[in-house]
């Protein structure tokens, strides 16, 4: 597959989301519908769209990569039946809460129930968590397309990530929430369909029935699930289940950008459904990717394929590409392409429209009575949403020149840091009703918890006899800023109890 026909096939897939975004937005790009989609969404686009959001760039090239890790293989499994379990969690306690308020920011829940320290605290924690995330997994999408079409036309790096973050800016700055559901539904289909085509022309490839591949997936190195022999580890199974609780906890239900779609819902009824529907998909949909990584490896040792090297490293996320570009047909090439693309740019669009809407609600007041019908209040959403899509490019040029593949790995891994006290803030407003806290120490708390675990962390081994801390991490964040708030806590007004 030549760069140029890769290059042609991205022009035509933008092309396609613009369009579809005037269509959506034209009749109205109010705030209202940039930030909640009027609140007249269906549950189940919202549902089959947040597929597109929930997977990303990293979960298309990186978990199948990681099946051929003999510590690893299906080991992500563990990591998704605890998302599961998260997400059910979210729809029975989160989004009563936040419906039975009427929220459109999340974290105003923060201000009414703590104060308006701890409600800065927290959507500033989501902003600088988002921003890093978001910019880490369309980096890592940009340097397979920067490597496979860009650098054959000499076309720097940094003006590749500025073509990709505009392109997402001309379908987003409109409509906002109301263009993204729909937007995000039609690229989880290019997603989903990726997945399952994937399969097939690999076992075409293979001269495999679906059966024999099956057989021969249950019968590799590849597809173990459960690891249970050594609790030290950081792949044994409770602790994987537990990480993927309180992950999914913190990272979908404490998370602007996955909560405002299902706020975009006409009521409680119809979210919970658009919860549990996604739920099932996105299990099932993993176990696909899962499948994926272990026949690209199969085919791999079939064709003499080797994994890619970048720089004297194995890098197992270019496997994927590797066979896809340059070892089967056009048609899996376009395939891969298409379903890379989509798991992509849905994940950074919903990012871009949820970190203009948090910065916009939380610190502009645009969703109070007395700001929305202020002269140039549009005009201000569209300069913040312009800000984000620079901020997300300088922090990717940023990865780009450290270079340094540790650094990037921990930078990836900030969300467990960041996260982590939310967890405990919105621990502490559920479970300690007759408590408040003194407003002003919380950002000193939730500065000092990422602090301690960074060290527990990093001397885990050492501290506690070869037991090395890995997805429970989250907790133990959520848990030191938890105590932390008790210790400056205070008896709770009727005002402040909810």
């Amino acid at each position: 597959m030549t760069s140029g026909t890769i290059l042609a096939i991205i022009i035509i897939y933008f092309g396609i989301l613009i369009l579809i975004s005037n269509f959506v937005s034209k009749k109205d790009s109010s705030n209202d519908a940039f930030f909640k989609a009027n609140k007249n969404a269906k549950w189940y686009l919202v549902a089959f769209g947040m597929i597109g959001t929930a997977l990303s760039g990293v979960t298309f090239i990186s978990v199948p990569g990681e099946v051929g890790n003999p510590d690893l293989q299906f080991k992500y499994f563990q990591f998704v039946l605890g998302n599961a379990i998260g997400f059910i969690i979210i729809a029975t306690v989160l989004l009563p809460l936040y419906y039975r308020m009427n929220l459109t920011s999340i974290y105003s829940y923060i201000e009414q129930r703590l104060g308006v320290v701890s409600y800065k605290t927290a959507a500033t924690i989501f902003l600088i968590s988002r921003t890093i995330g978001s910019a880490f997994r369309l980096y890592l999408v940009v340097i397979v397309l920067q490597r496979f079409v860009f650098d054959e036309y000499n076309v720097p790096f940094a003006v590749t990530v500025l073509i990709s973050l505009a392109l997402i800016f001309a379908y987003t700055y409109r409509g906002g929430l109301k263009t993204i559901i729909i937007t995000d539904t039609l690229q989880t289909f290019f997603l989903v369909s990726s997945v399952f085509l994937t399969i097939i022309f690999i076992c075409n490839s293979l001269d495999y029935s679906f059966t024999e591949a099956f057989e021969a997936v249950k019968n590799s190195n590849y597809s173990k699930v459960f690891f249970y022999e050594d609790y030290l580890k950081g792949n044994y199974v409770m602790k994987q289940i537990l990480g993927g609780i309180f992950v999914t906890i913190a990272m979908v239900g404490l998370d602007q950008d996955l909560m405002q779609k299902n706020l975009s819902c006409k009521n409680i009824g119809e979210a919970q459904k658009n919860m549990f529907t996604f739920t099932g998909i996105f299990v099932i949909i993993n176990i696909f990717f899962l499948s994926v990584g272990a026949l690209l490896y199969l085919y791999a040792e079939k064709n003499g394929i080797s994994v890619p090297m970048v720089d004297g490293v194995k890098r197992t996320d270019l496997l994927f590409p590797e066979i896809a570009f340059n070892h089967l047909s056009i048609i899996p090439a376009v395939v891969f392409l298409l379903g890379l693309t989509a798991a992509t740019f849905a994940t950074t669009d919903s990012a871009l429209t949820a970190l203009t809407t948090s910065f916009c609600v939380d610190f502009l007041g645009m969703d109070k009575a007395e700001n929305q019908n202020k002269p140039n209040v549009v005009r201000t959403r569209h300069l913040v949403h312009v800000a984000f899509s620079l901020l997300m490019f300088l922090v990717i040029i940023i990865f780009n020149s450290l270079n340094d593949k540790s650094v990037v790995t921990m930078i990836f891994k900030v969300a467990s840091y960041t996260y982590g006290p939310l967890l405990g803030l919105y621990a502490f407003g559920l479970f300690m009703k007759s408590k408040t806290v003194h407003d002003k120490l919380v950002p000193i708390i939730c500065i000092i918890s990422p602090l301690v675990c960074f060290l527990l962390a990093k001397n885990s081994a050492a501290l506690f006899g070869d037991y090395v801390i890995d997805n429970e991490l989250i907790i133990v964040n959520g848990i030191i800023t938890f105590i932390g708030l008790l210790l400056i806590s205070k008896p709770a007004t009727s005002q402040t109890k909810f």
